[in-house]
């Protein structure tokens, strides 16, 4: 389930991965899972599959936008891209990383334009 160690490790640039289309997807819930393979009651579920971070960063950005053709325009701050991004209050390198959910979003970029402050 959500193999993305082995994927990673096989050299293929897979994305950020939900089965629960019913609900909202909240992106540091999907990082957190990356990276404890962590459910809410504290199961572990495929531990060999855990990634770093800076890998689940990476698949839910540089990835993502591969994936659906936009590599060119999305995916990094680069000159020229869309400038679609998040500050957040806590650096997620140095937080607990069970504790990635709970990093709020203080600002929310689109198109080079802040559209949302905390």
């Amino acid at each position: 389930m959500f193999a993305v160690r082995s994927f990673l490790d096989a050299g293929i640039r897979v994305t950020q991965t939900s089965d629960y289309p019913p609900g909202p997807f909240e992106p540091m819930m999907a990082l957190q899972s990356q990276v404890t393979r962590t459910d809410i009651k504290g199961t572990v579920w495929g531990p060999r599959q855990k990634v770093t971070v800076e890998e689940a960063i990476r698949v839910g950005t540089l990835h993502g936008a591969y994936a659906s053709f936009e590599e060119g325009v999305k995916g990094s701050i680069e000159a020229g891209k869309y400038a679609d991004l998040v500050v957040l209050g806590q650096d997620p390198f140095k937080v607990d990383p069970g504790a990635l959910i709970r990093v709020p979003v203080e600002r929310t970029m689109i198109g080079g334009r802040w559209v949302w402050e905390s």
